[in-house]
């Protein structure tokens, strides 16, 4: 809810009359000075006494304090000082005092400053005319500029370049103000005179040709085109406006770009990187041939390579990343290159780098990329990152996963590799293996024999939980033959251990005699008594105890406890659910395939041994976690079903068998189905006109054109064929659509806002109409701002006639994403009052703008929900009735990707779950839980949308986002 308007705009008015008289520098000031303690120290103090008096006196008026008195005696005593600090210091303060009266007059006394600013300008002493020269760069009022022009030309033939680099600024300056073309009516001449009259300081050249480039730009590019030939030779702060004039020109008359495309080129050949990185932007903008767009992509593999700073290569990596989405089919060749860039430590470097790799993969250099994967995961093994090693480490698993689940002829020579890792003290990694495993199974049929007899030689190093059970589910569904039957049941017991998981002893009996049974080859284990005694039939005293304290000795690293028998003691009854259920799968599979019955009789009379045995621990009371009735129930069905395995319904065997594989199949086919949809997406090209002009390049005169020229002619041509310029001109009528009015017709202000959101920062293009009869003088577009926005810059004042237009530009920075509110006022002057406010609308800052939809693992969604702890729970309220047509108009609303496969959502049903995902221009994610049902009493939907974030800021806007929308769908 936004405060009353007038206390913003009692506040405006007050920070605002403080801007007028501030100045571009800021101050630190602690301690207060009195009046007459200044005045002391200005009138008979020394040049250093008079330098501390000049910066409390500047610190006081930078506060909004006003000190009129001491003016005249700054005049008389500061004025005559031949100290440079001193004279420094008084054009400060010379900046920020006021210099007009309340009706916009000169004061009188501001003529005493013009005659020293002159005596400045024509000093010896060179930092005095260039501080002076400076300082004229901030002033606006014309009464004190237009004496002291000759001074300020006669300063372009000074002997130093300090006074002839700030005195071109200056006339810069000075001719961009409003009305500065009078006092400076031939200044682009001057300039242009200036350049070509053999300038040698690079800066002031730079400075020249940028004032050129401001306010003549005809001046500009005949200057440009005239010395062609030296571009190569300038400095890098001139090429780098060169650069920015070449993207002026051919943004304005695109049919320019051939002479200009030349410069760039040339310019691609120098050593300095930012002039480097510039060329290869602005033949991004200007060009999509396919020449143009590779020595681009060139530009930046190298910038990725030599720079050293994380920053730099990031920026890189995001303008890879732009060229990889609009010219694929260019930036396959340039994979080897980029996917050097994961030899820097940083994550966020390699994780992007992978990405871009990733979707450039191709037949072509499939088996290079995996090559290279292979070489980084086996060097991941002895590198002592620590948690970045890990995490490294677990990108390669999931890089190399893509690779092989889209070209299947490249499993094969990572698998065996992989595996090695199930074991990884990163769990993250271990996992992300034991899925690759798994789908790689499903998919690689020839591949399976091998995958499960490495998978059953290396089982025994695997030490977590969810990395089990994958693997354990892997063993049970592919273990087909009677060979791989037995070989996985000898393994899985090994794992086990011996049973009884536990034993009874009596109070009389020593604690070390234990049953051969629970003997297995390991070190003797130390004994502790747990539970309570209980008293049997006869009268003795008995309690459990054994096997716990051989799980601790596991856990703590002992040699003794196998890794399946410390999971299972340490209360991981889930795990144990799925050993039986395994061990299930096994025992029926041999059934059928064994060589004799007796062999199948006796192994499945094991297998129920080991089911019997894991029911009793769970039931037992001797671990703290007791058994779960689900899992209890789960071991119950599989002996049920072992009991009587010749009794089993066809259809429930075939739910043993083949039911599991048989649903990962389909999901798996539902993943590449949605993949396959989401490329045909991306590649689908517009609608071509079918009487558009062809222009056949063949018959071309190519006479002085380079390749580029050639190809960038070509692709214009293929671009206005294919129907592709209709869609970016479409484009360019739908960003129409961000036209805001901020004022009504009949105000004597008529404005509107085009809002242009970057990235990092807002750009709002304001074009305000003087629709009174009166000039309007000192208008001012007042801005403030509510959420995480920052306003860069005050814009400055104009003065409109009658019925003129003046477009004026603000600059406000985002630092999160959060819905925030631009607001603000026009303030300007009239004939008939000294204060006119114009109360602009509101503008609102969507969220949208900065969220992209994305796309993540099942799993990672479910570790980043319960990991970030700020939610914003929504209650559904809408007049939408069907639970699909809700989800969709969510994800239509929300920017967001819904990650729910469609098979899981087809169908008709009262009721619907499904998880959307989003990231932010900012590397934040976005969570969203959509659980909605039909209610059977009145029709209506019910339910909750919750979302998670890391930062307050997108949960809380996202569900105002929600709100909104589902407030206009009910209407």
């Amino acid at each position: 809810r936004l405060p009353d308007r007038g206390a913003p705009l009692a506040v405006m008015a007050t920070l605002n009359a403080v801007v007028e008289r501030g100045c571009s520098m800021l101050v630190h000031f602690d301690r207060a000075a009195s009046m007459s303690e200044i005045k002391t120290a200005l009138e008979s103090g020394g040049a250093d006494a008079k330098a501390d008096a000049m910066k409390k006196a500047i610190a006081i008026l930078l506060s909004g304090e006003q000190m009129p008195q001491i003016f005249i005696t700054i005049v008389r005593f500061v004025l005559p000082s031949d100290d440079k600090y001193v004279q420094k210091l008084l054009l400060l303060y010379m900046e920020i005092i006021e210099k007009t009266d309340s009706s916009g007059k000169l004061l009188p006394e501001m003529i005493l400053i013009c005659q020293n600013l002159r005596n400045n300008l024509q000093h010896p002493n060179e930092f005095l005319r260039g501080a002076t020269l400076r300082f004229l760069c901030r002033i606006s009022e014309h009464e004190i500029l237009e004496p002291l022009i000759p001074s300020i030309v006669a300063c372009l033939e000074h002997r130093h370049s300090f006074v002839r680099r700030n005195a071109v600024l200056c006339m810069d300056r000075i001719y961009q103000m409003p009305g500065g073309d009078l006092l400076l009516q031939d200044a682009p001449e001057t300039i242009e005179r200036f350049l070509n009259g053999g300038e040698s300081d690079l800066s002031t050249r730079r400075n020249a040709f940028l004032m050129l480039y401001n306010n003549d730009q005809e001046k500009a590019v005949n200057f440009l085109l005239q010395n062609v030939e030296q571009v190569a030779t300038w400095g890098d702060i001139l090429q780098n406006v060169v650069l920015d004039l070449i993207r002026k020109v051919c943004r304005t008359d695109p049919s320019q770009k051939g002479k200009y495309i030349k410069i760039i080129l040339m310019l691609l050949s120098t050593n300095n990187t930012s002039v480097i990185y510039e060329c290869a932007n602005t033949l991004v903008a200007l060009s999509s041939a396919p020449t143009a767009i590779k020595a681009a992509a060139n530009c930046y593999c190298q910038l990725l390579v030599s720079q050293s700073d994380n920053n730099v290569k990031l920026i890189v990596l995001d303008r890879l990343g732009e060229l990889q989405r609009n010219h694929r089919y260019v930036m396959q060749e340039m994979v080897m290159d980029i996917l050097r860039a994961v030899n820097a430590p940083n994550s966020d470097i390699r994780r992007k780098a992978l990405d871009i790799v990733l979707d450039l993969v191709t037949v072509r250099n499939v088996d290079e990329v995996v090559g290279v994967l292979k070489k980084e995961i086996q060097k991941s093994q002895t590198d002592d990152g620590g948690a970045n090693a890990g995490e490294y480490r677990q990108m390669l698993v999931q890089a190399t996963h893509q690779c092989a689940v889209k070209f299947p002829e490249t499993a094969g020579t990572v698998v065996h590799l992989l595996m090695d890792f199930l074991g990884d003290t990163n769990v993250a990694a271990a996992f992300d293996v034991a899925m690759f495993i798994r789908e790689i199974a499903q998919t690689n049929e020839a591949l399976r024999p091998g995958i499960v007899k490495r998978l059953l030689d290396c089982f025994y190093s695997v030490r977590s939980a969810r990395v089990a059970g994958t693997c354990l589910w892997i063993i049970g569904e592919y273990s087909l033959l009677p060979t791989q039957v037995v070989d996985a049941f000898a393994t899985l017991t090994e794992s086990l251990g011996a049973t009884p998981f536990y034993k009874k002893i009596n109070a009389n009996e020593h604690p070390d005699t234990q049953d051969e049974a629970t003997n297995f080859s390991s070190p003797p284990k130390k004994k502790t008594q747990t539970g309570r005694p209980q008293v049997l039939a006869d009268g003795s005293y008995a309690t459990q105890t054994a096997v716990v304290e051989v799980v601790a000795n596991g856990l703590n690293g002992g040699a003794g406890a196998p890794n399946l028998r410390a999971l299972v003691l340490g209360g991981d009854f889930f795990l144990g659910s799925v050993v039986a259920t395994t061990l299930t799968k096994l025992a029926l599979r041999f059934l059928s395939v064994a060589t004799t019955q007796a062999e199948a009789h006796r192994l499945r009379a094991d297998v129920m041994l080991y089911i019997v045995c894991l029911l009793r621990l769970g039931k037992s009371h001797t671990l703290p976690t007791p058994i779960d009735e689900d899992s209890a129930d789960r071991l119950s069905l599989c002996l049920k079903t072992l009991a009587a395995p010749s009794s089993l319904d066809p259809a429930v065997a075939d739910v043993w068998l083949k039911g599991c594989r048989d649903a990962f199949k389909g999901l798996i086919d539902d993943k590449i189905k949605q993949q396959t949809h989401d490329a045909v997406d991306l590649d689908a090209t517009p609608v071509a006109q079918a009487d558009d002009l062809i222009d056949f390049f063949h018959l071309k005169s190519r006479k002085g054109l380079s390749q580029v020229e050639i190809e960038d002619a070509v692709a214009t041509d293929l671009a206005r064929a294919t129907g592709f310029a209709d869609a970016a001109a479409s484009d360019k009528d739908r960003k129409l659509d961000r036209v805001l009015q901020l004022t009504g017709f009949s105000d004597p202000v008529y404005a509107e806002a085009y809002v242009t959101v970057h990235q990092y920062d807002i750009v709002m293009d304001v074009t305000v109409v003087n629709r009174s009869k009166e000039i309007q003088q000192n208008l001012c577009l007042e801005l403030a701002t509510m959420g995480d926005l920052k306003l860069v810059e005050r814009p400055q004042n104009y003065t409109l006639d009658v019925g003129e237009t003046k477009h004026v530009r603000a600059n406000i920075k985002v630092s999160s994403t959060e819905t925030g509110v631009i607001f603000g006022n026009i303030v300007y002057e009239s004939s008939g009052s000294d204060r006119n406010v114009v109360v602009l609308n509101d503008i609102h800052i969507d969220i949208m703008d900065y969220i992209a939809p994305a796309t993540c693992h099942d799993t990672q969604f479910r570790a980043m929900w319960a990991e970030f702890e700020w939610e914003n729970k929504v209650a559904i309220n809408t007049q939408i009735c069907e639970v699909r047509e809700f989800l969709n108009h969510v994800v239509k609303s929300t920017n967001m990707r819904c990650l729910t496969t469609k098979s899981a959502l087809d169908g008709e049903c009262a009721y619907l779950a499904a998880n959307l995902y989003a990231k932010s221009v900012f590397g934040e994610d976005a969570l969203v839980n959509v659980s909605v049902e039909k209610q059977p009493h009145d029709g209506k939907l019910g339910g909750y949308i919750r979302i998670r974030s890391k930062t307050q800021g997108i949960a809380l806007s996202l569900g105002d986002k929600i709100t909104l929308k589902q407030r206009s769908a009910a209407a």
